[in-house]
């Protein structure tokens, strides 16, 4: 079973930056697309921003022009860059890797990193 080691969580004021990191443990297959979701108290886990193999990204309106995602496809690791943090950035983020097999989308997930940006 592949396992995905998230760091960089923390806490920060707001206005503040934190970068969080995403890679499998062990050398394993490469991955189509890698990304971060997140999850508030209370609140369903949102897709914040993924990556594909190719480079195209996608972002959460919410998140867009405040955070930028990054990968080395080559490593198996994504990064995620959070500029301008707001309290309500507040929540587990969590690394999720997608393989895509006979048509069929694998999904792999990390244990989360909590990050708090406090007002």
């Amino acid at each position: 079973q592949v396992q995905l080691v998230e760091s960089g969580g923390g806490l920060v004021q707001a206005g503040g930056s934190l970068r969080l990191s995403c890679a499998p443990s062990k050398s394993t297959f490469s991955f189509n697309a890698m990304g971060w979701y997140r999850q508030a108290p209370g609140k369903q886990r949102e897709l914040v921003a993924d990556i594909t193999r190719g480079g195209s990204t996608n972002y959460a309106a919410s998140v867009k022009g405040r955070f930028t995602i990054s990968g080395d496809t080559a490593k198996n690791t994504v990064f995620l860059q959070m500029n301008s943090l707001k309290p309500e950035d507040t929540a587990v983020y969590y690394c999720n890797a997608r393989r895509r097999v006979l048509a069929t989308d694998l999904d792999y997930w990390g244990r989360g990193t909590q990050v708090t940006v406090s007002s």
